[in-house]
Parts: C-alpha cells; sequence; structure tokens
C-alpha cells in the first residue's frame, strides 16, 4: 500500500499570515526524501491553500508522483492540462466546505466528467474520482474509463461506535473488490490518521492512501522526518504482504 502525503494545510499555516513560510513546496520534497511515494495537492478554486505557483514548482520537482485534487471545471481542468500531473482526482467542491465533504456523484454527472477524463486522458494523465465506497458509482466510474477511485474514508474514519467502523469497513473492503474486478486502481482518502490506519493498512485491494491533515499534524509537533516514518512504520506493520 502506497502512502501519498497531501501537503495543502502547511500552505493553509502559509496562508494564515499572508506569508512565504512554511513552504509547501519544501514540505513535499522533505516528505519524499524520507520515504513519501508520492505528494497531493488540492488546486481550489478559491486558493484558499494552494496555489497556481505551488502547483508549478511541485511538477518540476517531485521526482515521485503528483497528484492534483481538482473539480471539473473549465479553469482547473486548463491548468491541469497544462501542468501535465501523473494523476489527477476529480473531487466535489464546495465553497463553503472546511474540505471535500463526500464523493462525487458519478451517475448524476456522467456525460461532463466523461468529456473532462477524455480531455485529461488526451493530455497523458491517469484520472482517479473521488467516490463514496458505493457498487453503483464504482460500475458509472468504469463506464466513463476512470483509471481509478479514491474511496472517500470520512465515514469510517469519523465513526463513533466499533459495529459502525466494522460496517463501513466492510463497505470500502467490497467496494475495493468490486473496483479491481472492473480493471480499475483503487485509492482511499479522507480523515485517515495514525490510529484508524492500523486496521485500514490491512484492506486487501487498497493501492494507495492519501492522507494529510494527521501528519501535517504530527509534524508540527516532532516534525517532517518523524512523522511520514511513524505512518509509514504502521502501514508497512499492518498491511497485508
Amino acid at each position: 500500500m502506497r502512502f501519498c502525503l497531501n501537503v495543502d494545510h502547511i500552505a493553509t499555516l502559509r496562508n494564515a499570515r499572508g506569508e512565504t513560510q512554511p513552504d509547501p513546496v519544501t514540505f513535499a520534497l522533505l516528505a519524499e526524501q524520507y520515504g513519501v511515494d508520492g505528494v497531493v495537492v488540492h488546486l481550489r478554486e478559491d486558493r484558499r491553500h494552494i496555489n497556481e505557483r505551488d502547483l508549478r514548482l511541485l511538477r518540476e520537482l517531485v521526482t515521485t508522483k503528483l497528484d492534483l485534487e481538482m473539480a471539473a471545471v473549465e479553469d482547473i481542468i486548463e491548468i491541469a492540462c497544462d501542468v501535465q500531473p501523473e494523476l489527477a482526482t476529480i473531487v466535489p467542491e464546495k465553497r463553503l466546505e472546511l474540505t471535500t465533504e463526500g464523493g462525487i456523484n458519478v451517475i448524476d454527472n456522467l456525460e461532463h466528467l466523461r468529456s473532462t477524463i477524455e480531455r485529461l486522458h488526451n493530455s497523458g494523465i491517469s484520472v482517479s474520482l473521488f467516490i463514496e465506497p458505493d457498487i453503483n458509482q464504482i460500475d458509472a466510474a468504469a463506464e466513463i474509463n476512470s483509471d481509478f477511485i479514491e474511496l472517500h474514508t470520512g465515514v469510517y474514519s469519523n465513526a463513533e461506535t466499533e459495529d459502525e467502523e466494522f460496517d463501513e469497513l466492510e463497505r470500502i473492503r467490497q467496494a475495493a473488490k468490486h473496483a479491481k474486478k472492473l480493471g480499475m486502481g483503487v485509492n482511499a482518502g479522507h480523515g485517515l490518521n495514525y490510529k484508524n490506519m492500523k486496521q485500514f493498512a490491512a484492506l486487501e485491494n487498497i493501492d494507495e492512501v492519501s492522507i494529510g491533515h494527521s501528519v501535517i499534524a504530527r509534524a508540527v509537533m516532532v516534525g517532517v522526518e518523524q512523522a511520514v516514518n511513524e505512518m509509514l512504520t504502521i502501514i508497512q506493520q499492518y498491511e497485508i504482504k
């Protein structure tokens, strides 16, 4: 299971005072040095954290993999086609949300997403759709030639009881298995942290996890190297070989 680090909230810290530090590009390169398998950024329409300067520098400097989270809107699609990340992950986006609140509804946006995926593919970019662990949504993603899905793990991460956690983990397990049968890669993310990754890392058919806030918060306390190494250790210890 690969571990990709979302560095959006380093930019959040930087932007809080309108300063130049901490620099998300520097943080990302350090994280690469310490073993992450890729870097994730979300270029939002309102540019609340990552900006185009960050994205373009990361494209020049990242040597693992760059995953651009993005809404399927014209100006961001144009930027993605120009920058050419290895992966574009299409997510729903609301101006007032603190963070992405759930998966995109592929079924209700089928033709627009089909067109967006085709444009990204024509620019040599692989595409992932951030969706709920729902079989019907997975089928729709396969129908429009998405290369990957990223399963929303927010319900699992926010479960209040062991039963709720178990039920959602089983839902994710079945969704990942189904997507693999359809020939898609399976990523996962949202709310994963040092505690709940222990169970999650043991899931089969998950190729990659995208984790941001918990690792950034840990790095504030112990530094980038230790924060990254602690997460890598959990994944390596608990994943099924």
